[in-house]
């Protein structure tokens, strides 16, 4: 049973959701069904689901091939949290007005160092 990647797996389903309502919101208040009729907000709101869309499902298929081969379970709630502060920070700086803002620095950093570690793990554990 895969019980630590679940637990992540309904947490980043719960921040997915988050950040769909955020777009959906946006699209309301711009009145924009269709792309991001040039709408500033609306377009960090698309990136941020996006972005996390594009990040999340293979972080959560390395954290399962990982429980799957007996990883040390502190480690993998280690990747899991870490992953989570991660795409939290992201999303939040993606709000925030100005671009280059540390939360999303730490957002991207962290995430490319638990990608990084996590696809390190892998490929040791297959030796």
């Amino acid at each position: 049973m895969l019980s630590i990647t679940a637990l992540y797996v309904g947490l980043f389903m719960l921040l997915l959701l988050v950040l769909a309502i955020g777009v959906v919101r946006q699209r309301l208040s711009t009145q924009t069904s269709m792309g991001d009729g040039g709408h500033l907000s609306l377009i960090k709101a698309m990136r941020a689901h996006g972005n996390a869309i594009e990040y999340v499902p293979v972080v959560l298929i390395g954290l399962a091939v990982l429980e799957l081969n007996s990883g040390n379970g502190l480690l993998l709630h280690l990747y899991g949290s870490a992953f989570l502060i991660a795409r939290f920070s992201h999303a939040f700086g993606m709000q925030l007005t100005n671009e280059g803002n540390n939360f999303r620095k730490v957002g991207v950093v962290l995430t490319w160092l638990v990608m990084l570690a996590m696809g390190v793990h892998l490929i040791a554990s297959t030796f």
